[in-house]
């Protein structure tokens, strides 16, 4: 039996890193259209994957709220 290969998702962090490279290349205007257009392409990918795995944080965090699991923590102003 083969065993599907495994496509393994990057994390939040290297995604949202890849997408501020992309921003910062397409702000610079200095690409061939298109390049830019690949790569705007792309830039929209990973802005909706991160989009995905944003929700889904908040989500979670909004479900541990609800059940009591996290409490609020108290502010040391003197600091």
């Amino acid at each position: 039996m083969k065993k599907q290969a495994k496509t393994e998702e990057p994390s939040f962090e290297a995604a949202f890193a890849q997408l501020e490279e992309i921003v910062g290349k397409l702000e610079a205007g200095d690409l061939p259209l298109d390049d830019a257009l690949a790569l705007f392409e792309q830039g929209q990918k990973l802005a909706a994957f991160c989009g995905t795995k944003l929700d889904a944080a908040e989500l979670r965090v909004q479900k541990l709220s609800a059940s009591g699991a996290l409490e609020p923590f108290a502010v040391d102003e003197e600091r």
